[in-house]
């Protein structure tokens, strides 16, 4: 009984997935741990819809050092 390769294997895509999410909200501006919402079904759809037409703060800091 006990975990499963197959089991170790997925938690650690997932753990991964949710890094990636991290590292790609971080790097637009916004706080790494906006990838939690990834977990909530109908939010998720919603927050990548907002994230992809709303302006990034790192975009909106770049364009402001100029």
């Amino acid at each position: 009984m006990g975990i499963s390769i197959w089991m170790l294997l997925i938690i650690s895509v997932v753990i991964f997935f949710y890094y990636l999410i991290g590292r790609i909200a971080s790097k637009a501006g916004y706080n790494p741990w906006w990838a939690l919402i990834v977990l909530v079904p109908v939010v998720n759809l919603i927050m990548i819809w907002v994230f992809a037409f709303k302006k990034w703060p790192a975009i909106d800091k770049n364009n402001s050092a100029r």
